[in-house]
């Protein structure tokens, strides 16, 4: 019977990965333990990291595309992304547009571009919620952005 095989991405290495790490400032305490996890993965991975601050989430698309563009004019291209941010709800309807917006505009960059993507924007009810998630040693999903991308970054290499 066929089933999920085991999770291989714990301990995947993708030597010399060059991956461009973009974090958004804004809940900057959350968003460094996003960076944390996620740093801490790539360096697990045998793997660099290039890191952009941005003010919010809105941002952190328009500066993927603006350093991707600038990399490979220079012929030191990016194998991979990682978008790390978070967005918590709040009284308004703001919290949707962040959200979404965000959310669109990466994956249309990741799909237009063939490029490996690693979601790390938190959007979360509360900060209890964010810290949790954010947390390395509790949710780590700043570790697993870095993973996701990482394992696409691993399997594009492998057909290309």
């Amino acid at each position: 019977m066929a089933g999920f095989a085991e999770d291989a991405s714990e301990n995947l290495v993708v030597p010399g990965a060059r991956m461009l790490v973009i974090a958004a400032q804004f809940n900057r305490e959350i968003v460094e333990m996003l960076c944390a996890g996620a740093l801490t993965v790539l360096e697990r991975a045998q793997a660099e990291a290039e890191l952009i601050m941005v003010p919010g989430a809105l941002e952190i698309p328009i500066a993927a595309k603006i350093a991707l563009e600038a990399a490979n004019k220079s012929a030191r291209s990016f194998d991979g992304v990682i978008a790390l941010g978070c967005v918590i709800r709040g009284d308004t309807y703001h919290f949707e547009v962040v959200s979404n917006e965000s959310a669109r505009a990466l994956m249309d960059l990741s799909v237009s571009q063939s490029m490996p993507l690693g979601n790390g924007v938190l959007t979360v009810e509360n900060e209890d919620q964010a810290y949790v998630r954010a947390d390395p040693q509790r949710g780590d999903k700043g570790g697993e952005a870095a993973r996701a991308a990482l394992v696409l970054t691993a399997l594009k290499r492998s057909l290309s």
